[in-house]
Protein backbone atom coordinates (compact mmCIF):
# COMPACT_ATOMS: atom_id res chain seq x y z
CA UNK A 1 0.00 0.00 0.00
CA UNK A 2 2.80 2.41 0.91
CA UNK A 3 4.62 1.73 -2.38
CA UNK A 4 1.51 2.25 -4.49
CA UNK A 5 0.79 5.55 -2.73
CA UNK A 6 4.33 6.80 -3.32
CA UNK A 7 3.99 5.89 -7.00
CA UNK A 8 0.70 7.77 -7.09
CA UNK A 9 2.11 10.94 -5.55
CA UNK A 10 5.17 10.73 -7.80
CA UNK A 11 2.76 10.66 -10.73
CA UNK A 12 1.11 13.84 -9.43
CA UNK A 13 4.48 15.53 -9.03
CA UNK A 14 5.52 14.47 -12.52
CA UNK A 15 2.43 16.00 -14.06
CA UNK A 16 3.11 19.31 -12.32
CA UNK A 17 6.61 19.56 -13.82
CA UNK A 18 6.28 17.50 -17.00
CA UNK A 19 6.82 20.59 -19.15
CA UNK A 20 10.41 20.57 -17.93
CA UNK A 21 11.18 16.91 -18.64
CA UNK A 22 11.48 17.15 -22.42
CA UNK A 23 14.37 19.43 -23.32
CA UNK A 24 14.21 21.16 -26.70
CA UNK A 25 17.16 23.02 -28.14
CA UNK A 26 17.46 24.92 -31.43
CA UNK A 27 20.66 26.91 -30.84
CA UNK A 28 22.77 24.49 -32.86
CA UNK A 29 20.74 24.87 -36.03
CA UNK A 30 20.23 28.59 -35.52
CA UNK A 31 23.95 29.34 -35.08
CA UNK A 32 25.72 26.54 -36.98
CA UNK A 33 23.08 24.96 -39.17
CA UNK A 34 24.51 26.24 -42.42
CA UNK A 35 28.19 25.91 -41.45
CA UNK A 36 28.14 22.60 -39.55
CA UNK A 37 24.75 20.90 -39.95
CA UNK A 38 25.85 17.58 -38.42
CA UNK A 39 27.30 19.26 -35.35
CA UNK A 40 24.06 21.28 -35.02
CA UNK A 41 22.03 18.09 -35.28
CA UNK A 42 24.09 16.31 -32.61
CA UNK A 43 23.83 19.33 -30.31
CA UNK A 44 20.07 19.83 -30.65
CA UNK A 45 18.79 16.31 -31.16
CA UNK A 46 21.27 14.06 -29.36
CA UNK A 47 22.84 16.08 -26.53
CA UNK A 48 19.69 17.96 -25.55
CA UNK A 49 16.94 15.98 -27.26
CA UNK A 50 18.14 12.60 -25.96
CA UNK A 51 20.75 12.88 -23.20
CA UNK A 52 19.28 15.84 -21.30
CA UNK A 53 15.78 14.40 -21.71
CA UNK A 54 16.64 11.09 -20.00
CA UNK A 55 15.01 12.39 -16.83
CA UNK A 56 13.93 8.91 -15.77
CA UNK A 57 17.65 8.19 -15.24
CA UNK A 58 18.85 11.54 -13.87
CA UNK A 59 16.71 14.62 -13.23
CA UNK A 60 17.24 18.00 -14.90
CA UNK A 61 18.33 19.58 -11.63
CA UNK A 62 21.11 17.02 -11.15
CA UNK A 63 22.14 17.28 -14.80
CA UNK A 64 22.51 21.04 -14.36
CA UNK A 65 24.79 20.59 -11.35
CA UNK A 66 26.95 18.05 -13.21
CA UNK A 67 27.20 20.30 -16.26
CA UNK A 68 28.11 23.39 -14.25
CA UNK A 69 30.83 21.47 -12.42
CA UNK A 70 32.29 20.21 -15.70
CA UNK A 71 32.24 23.62 -17.39
CA UNK A 72 33.74 25.55 -14.48
CA UNK A 73 36.37 22.88 -13.84
CA UNK A 74 37.41 23.22 -17.49
CA UNK A 75 37.69 26.99 -17.15
CA UNK A 76 34.77 27.68 -19.49
CA UNK A 77 33.16 30.91 -18.34
CA UNK A 78 31.79 32.25 -21.63
CA UNK A 79 28.17 32.49 -22.81
CA UNK A 80 27.75 28.72 -22.57
CA UNK A 81 28.22 28.93 -18.80
CA UNK A 82 25.70 31.76 -18.63
CA UNK A 83 23.22 29.61 -20.53
CA UNK A 84 23.70 26.68 -18.18
CA UNK A 85 23.43 28.91 -15.11
CA UNK A 86 20.11 30.20 -16.46
CA UNK A 87 19.04 26.62 -17.15
CA UNK A 88 20.04 25.58 -13.62
CA UNK A 89 17.83 28.32 -12.22
CA UNK A 90 14.91 27.13 -14.36
CA UNK A 91 15.57 23.60 -13.12
CA UNK A 92 15.04 24.67 -9.52
CA UNK A 93 18.50 25.54 -8.19
CA UNK A 94 18.10 28.46 -5.79
CA UNK A 95 20.35 31.43 -5.09
CA UNK A 96 21.49 29.85 -1.83
CA UNK A 97 22.21 26.53 -3.51
CA UNK A 98 24.21 27.95 -6.44
CA UNK A 99 26.39 29.88 -3.99
CA UNK A 100 27.07 26.66 -2.10
CA UNK A 101 27.70 24.70 -5.32
CA UNK A 102 30.21 27.24 -6.63
CA UNK A 103 31.97 27.40 -3.26
CA UNK A 104 32.36 23.61 -3.30
CA UNK A 105 33.63 23.68 -6.90
CA UNK A 106 36.12 26.40 -6.00
CA UNK A 107 38.00 24.15 -3.60
CA UNK A 108 38.45 21.42 -6.22
CA UNK A 109 38.54 23.25 -9.56
CA UNK A 110 40.36 26.43 -8.52
CA UNK A 111 39.50 29.67 -6.78
CA UNK A 112 39.82 31.94 -9.87
CA UNK A 113 37.40 29.73 -11.81
CA UNK A 114 34.85 29.99 -9.01
CA UNK A 115 35.27 33.79 -8.91
CA UNK A 116 34.55 33.99 -12.63
CA UNK A 117 31.49 31.78 -12.26
CA UNK A 118 30.21 33.82 -9.31
CA UNK A 119 30.23 36.99 -11.42
CA UNK A 120 27.87 35.38 -13.90
CA UNK A 121 25.75 33.67 -11.25
CA UNK A 122 25.13 37.00 -9.48
CA UNK A 123 23.61 38.35 -12.70
CA UNK A 124 21.45 35.29 -13.27
CA UNK A 125 20.09 35.25 -9.71
CA UNK A 126 20.15 39.02 -9.12
CA UNK A 127 16.35 39.29 -8.81
CA UNK A 128 16.09 36.40 -6.37
CA UNK A 129 16.49 37.32 -2.72
CA UNK A 130 17.36 35.18 0.24
CA UNK A 131 14.33 33.97 2.16
CA UNK A 132 13.53 36.57 4.78
CA UNK A 133 12.15 34.05 7.25
CA UNK A 134 11.59 30.37 7.87
CA UNK A 135 8.21 30.46 6.11
CA UNK A 136 9.72 31.66 2.83
CA UNK A 137 12.51 29.13 3.11
CA UNK A 138 9.98 26.34 3.67
CA UNK A 139 7.93 27.46 0.65
CA UNK A 140 11.03 27.17 -1.53
CA UNK A 141 11.66 23.66 -0.21
CA UNK A 142 8.24 22.33 -1.21
CA UNK A 143 7.11 21.24 -4.65
CA UNK A 144 3.48 22.02 -3.87
CA UNK A 145 2.11 25.48 -2.98
CA UNK A 146 1.82 26.51 0.67
CA UNK A 147 -1.71 27.79 0.13
CA UNK A 148 -3.79 30.24 2.14
CA UNK A 149 -4.18 30.45 5.91
CA UNK A 150 -6.48 27.64 7.00
CA UNK A 151 -8.96 30.03 8.61
CA UNK A 152 -12.04 27.85 8.14
CA UNK A 153 -10.57 25.23 10.48
CA UNK A 154 -8.51 27.55 12.69
CA UNK A 155 -10.62 26.76 15.77
CA UNK A 156 -9.50 23.13 15.51
CA UNK A 157 -5.77 23.98 15.42
CA UNK A 158 -3.20 25.30 17.87
CA UNK A 159 -0.96 27.63 15.85
CA UNK A 160 -1.16 28.63 12.19
CA UNK A 161 -1.81 26.12 9.42
CA UNK A 162 -2.12 26.60 5.66
CA UNK A 163 -4.27 24.78 3.11
CA UNK A 164 -3.75 24.33 -0.65
CA UNK A 165 -6.35 22.25 -2.56
CA UNK A 166 -4.59 20.15 -5.21
CA UNK A 167 -7.55 18.05 -6.32
CA UNK A 168 -11.23 18.52 -5.47
CA UNK A 169 -12.70 16.01 -7.95
CA UNK A 170 -12.59 12.19 -7.93
CA UNK A 171 -10.31 12.13 -4.86
CA UNK A 172 -9.78 15.13 -2.58
CA UNK A 173 -6.07 15.94 -2.14
CA UNK A 174 -4.91 18.88 -0.04
CA UNK A 175 -1.48 20.15 0.93
CA UNK A 176 -1.63 21.00 4.62
CA UNK A 177 1.30 22.95 6.09
CA UNK A 178 1.97 23.60 9.78
CA UNK A 179 4.14 26.33 11.23
CA UNK A 180 6.51 25.25 14.05
CA UNK A 181 4.48 24.07 17.04
CA UNK A 182 1.20 23.91 15.10
CA UNK A 183 -1.00 20.82 15.39
CA UNK A 184 -4.65 19.97 15.04
CA UNK A 185 -6.95 18.78 17.80
CA UNK A 186 -7.75 15.17 18.43
CA UNK A 187 -10.34 14.13 15.87
CA UNK A 188 -12.08 11.13 14.31
CA UNK A 189 -13.07 10.45 10.70
CA UNK A 190 -16.49 8.83 10.38
CA UNK A 191 -18.18 7.09 7.45
CA UNK A 192 -21.03 4.67 6.92
CA UNK A 193 -18.94 2.94 4.28
CA UNK A 194 -15.34 3.46 3.11
CA UNK A 195 -13.84 6.76 4.22
CA UNK A 196 -10.81 7.57 6.31
CA UNK A 197 -7.72 9.56 5.36
CA UNK A 198 -4.20 9.02 4.03
CA UNK A 199 -1.30 11.35 4.86
CA UNK A 200 1.81 11.56 2.67
CA UNK A 201 4.57 13.61 4.27
CA UNK A 202 6.36 15.90 1.81
CA UNK A 203 8.48 18.39 3.79
CA UNK A 204 9.84 18.97 7.29
CA UNK A 205 9.25 16.77 10.33
CA UNK A 206 6.00 16.23 12.17
CA UNK A 207 4.07 14.03 14.56
CA UNK A 208 1.16 11.61 14.22
CA UNK A 209 -0.48 9.96 17.20
CA UNK A 210 -3.44 7.64 17.74
CA UNK A 211 -5.27 7.56 21.05
CA UNK A 212 -3.57 5.19 23.48
CA UNK A 213 -0.42 4.83 21.36
CA UNK A 214 2.95 6.57 21.25
CA UNK A 215 3.41 9.47 18.84
CA UNK A 216 5.17 8.65 15.58
CA UNK A 217 7.79 11.01 14.11
CA UNK A 218 7.03 11.72 10.46
CA UNK A 219 9.56 12.58 7.75
CA UNK A 220 9.27 13.20 3.98
CA UNK A 221 8.19 10.02 2.22
CA UNK A 222 6.32 8.57 5.21
CA UNK A 223 2.74 7.44 4.63
CA UNK A 224 0.04 7.21 7.30
CA UNK A 225 -3.20 5.29 6.76
CA UNK A 226 -5.95 6.52 9.07
CA UNK A 227 -9.02 4.26 9.27
CA UNK A 228 -12.45 5.53 10.22
CA UNK A 229 -13.25 5.57 13.91
CA UNK A 230 -9.64 6.11 15.07
CA UNK A 231 -9.04 9.08 17.37
CA UNK A 232 -5.82 10.84 16.37
CA UNK A 233 -3.96 14.11 15.76
CA UNK A 234 -1.07 15.29 13.60
CA UNK A 235 1.09 18.38 13.23
CA UNK A 236 4.55 19.93 13.23
CA UNK A 237 7.38 19.46 15.66
CA UNK A 238 7.95 22.29 18.11
CA UNK A 239 10.84 23.88 16.21
CA UNK A 240 10.22 23.20 12.53
CA UNK A 241 7.73 23.55 9.67
CA UNK A 242 5.90 20.47 8.42
CA UNK A 243 3.71 19.63 5.43
CA UNK A 244 1.75 16.60 4.31
CA UNK A 245 -0.73 15.77 1.61
CA UNK A 246 -4.11 14.82 3.06
CA UNK A 247 -5.97 12.40 0.78
CA UNK A 248 -9.65 11.87 1.49
CA UNK A 249 -10.60 8.24 1.01
CA UNK A 250 -13.98 8.16 -0.79
CA UNK A 251 -16.85 6.94 1.35
CA UNK A 252 -20.51 7.31 2.16
CA UNK A 253 -21.89 9.70 4.80
CA UNK A 254 -18.40 10.92 5.70
CA UNK A 255 -17.80 13.45 8.47
CA UNK A 256 -15.15 14.65 10.91
CA UNK A 257 -15.65 14.80 14.66
CA UNK A 258 -13.36 17.41 16.24
CA UNK A 259 -12.42 16.84 19.87
CA UNK A 260 -10.16 18.33 22.56
CA UNK A 261 -6.76 19.98 21.90
CA UNK A 262 -3.58 17.97 22.37
CA UNK A 263 -2.28 18.27 25.92
CA UNK A 264 0.40 20.97 25.97
CA UNK A 265 2.69 19.16 28.41
CA UNK A 266 2.49 15.89 26.48
CA UNK A 267 3.23 17.69 23.21
CA UNK A 268 6.24 19.54 24.68
CA UNK A 269 7.65 16.24 25.94
CA UNK A 270 7.79 14.83 22.39
CA UNK A 271 10.88 16.88 21.54
CA UNK A 272 12.94 14.75 23.89
CA UNK A 273 12.19 11.71 21.70
CA UNK A 274 13.54 13.07 18.42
Amino acid sequence: MRTSLLIFITFISFNMVKAQTQVRQTAGREQLGDFAPKFAELNDDVLFGEVWSRTDKLGLRDRSMVTLTALISSGITDSSLTYHLQTAKKNGITRTEIAEILTQIGFYAGWPKAWAAFRQAKEVWKEEKEPSDSKEAFEQEMLFPLGAPNDAFARYFIGQSYLAPLSTTQVGIYNVSFEPGCRNNWHIHHAAKGGGQILICIAGNGWYQEWGKEARLLQPGDVVNIPVGVKHWHGATKDGWFAHLAIEVPGEETSNEWLEPVDEEAYAALDARK
